[in-house]
């Protein structure tokens, strides 16, 4: 009877720790290089400040914590097409998969911006 319990207990524990280990993954799959250039972007807009590199760095954890960093490269590919000129670059404008992809990453900075600022 004890064993059967051990072995239920243990089959409850072991998933919970893979899903964590997945969910710190995931906050942790941005690379430094892009959480700076998000922060240094942010603190450009924001003011030079100790204040604002503390909520700018709030803000890209907040956003590492809702889009993977496979999704935030996409909405920001997405974005930077949109501002280059011409013909072929309207699909960016206007395709529902690239509104998609903007508008969750629009969501997940303005949680941000209502968490951080």
């Amino acid at each position: 009877m004890k064993t059967k319990l051990a072995l239920i207990c243990a089959a409850c524990v072991v998933p919970q720790i893979a899903l964590s280990q997945t969910a710190s993954q995931r906050l942790n799959d941005y690379p430094t290089s892009a959480r700076a250039d998000y922060v240094f972007g942010c603190m450009a807009a924001n003011g030079q400040t100790r204040e604002m590199l503390d909520r700018c760095s709030c803000s890209i954890d907040e956003i590492a914590s809702i889009l993977t960093y496979d999704q935030y490269l996409e909405a920001e590919t997405v974005l930077s097409m949109r501002r280059v000129g011409g013909e072929r670059m309207s699909f960016f404008r206007s395709a529902a998969m690239a509104e998609s992809m903007v508008a969750d990453l629009r969501r997940a900075q303005a949680e941000a911006e209502i968490i951080c600022f």
